[in-house]
């Protein structure tokens, strides 16, 4: 018997599959690639961890009338007390309070208002951009023009209108914040679900008689998280942006829940005396909370979508 017929004998072994990598394993190895988005991650870590254990962690409640003294105002950064017992960090402020426990406290605030504005937004958005995208024709029409209208005037002007109808409140700033934000999210939807509309699937779902509520919400939705939740990202650090832009002109939040943007306009007026600390440090905060919540938007951005990486 020859070789080739000895060996066409031999029993064939079926390849082994290669073990599929977990998807959250292949998000987190992606993500890591990225030093600087680590560093990004790292620290939106820390600064949500601030302001959630700002009550605990903080040297003192900055709003407690018991806790503070008008002897302290203005205190340089490691100065003391007039009785020479508390070290204050980073100085008081014009009444007072303690700068660490005021950046804690103005996190807190800021990143709660962001936050929940940003996911009321998303949710009003989705929806409304699913619907146009679905229905299309007169709908469509209808709905992209309302959006283009809103995207075409300046996102503050809006919510300055708003607030000076509302008047100040952290509520009636949320409802300002998701008036502004929710056209881009209905946008950006909208441009993917066009996509997904034309696919099989979608066609498949409707010769089987599925509902539409079904079609859109249970098969379209997940396929356009993605992109939301890059924009989202983005949107919330814009949010934050735009709440301590409105607190810092007095039309936002209420003095007794201060943000950071009414810590920095609470030492504005003290800049050209030297006093540079009460305004310097929250707006430090301000900028890193911000950058950090960008730098994880966009490496967000490039794993879920590495055609648009650079």
């Amino acid at each position: 018997m020859s070789v080739d017929s000895e060996a066409a004998n031999l029993p064939i072994e079926a390849p082994v599959p290669e073990k599929a990598e977990h998807p959250f394993r292949r998000f987190v190895s992606q993500y890591c690639h990225s030093p600087v988005a680590i560093v990004g991650l790292v620290v939106l870590v820390a600064i949500i961890l601030v302001a959630l254990l700002a009550p605990w962690i903080s040297p003192q409640n900055p709003y407690d009338l018991g806790q503070i003294d008008v002897m302290d105002a203005r205190l340089a950064p490691g100065e003391t007390d007039f009785t020479g017992e508390k070290v204050y960090m980073l100085g008081t402020d014009d009444q007072g309070r303690d700068m660490v426990s005021a950046i804690f406290y103005g996190l807190r605030i800021s990143l709660t208002v962001g936050v929940i504005s940003g996911l009321i937004a998303l949710s009003i958005g989705a929806a409304i951009g699913l619907l146009a995208a679905f229905y299309g024709g007169r709908i469509d029409a209808f709905i992209m023009r309302i959006v283009d209208l809103q995207l075409s005037f300046p996102a503050i002007l809006i919510a300055l209108m708003l607030l000076a109808a509302l008047g100040r409140g952290v509520d009636k700033t949320m409802i300002a914040l998701v008036a502004v934000q929710w056209a881009y999210y209905a946008r950006t939807v909208r441009a993917t679900a066009l996509v997904e509309r034309q696919k099989e699937y979608i066609s498949a779902a409707t010769c089987l008689g599925l509902g539409r509520a079904r079609i859109i919400f249970r098969h379209m939705l997940p396929n356009v998280v993605a992109p939301l939740i890059v924009v989202g990202a983005v949107q919330t650090a814009s949010a934050i942006s735009l709440e301590a832009t409105l607190s810092f002109l007095g039309i936002g939040l209420p003095v007794t829940e201060p943000s950071l943007g009414l810590l920095i306009a609470n030492g504005f007026e003290y800049m050209l005396t030297g006093k540079y600390w009460i305004s310097v440090f929250p707006g430090l905060a301000l900028l890193v909370t911000i950058v950090s919540i960008n730098l994880v938007g966009d490496q967000l951005r490039d794993v879920l979508n590495p055609r648009l990486s650079r």
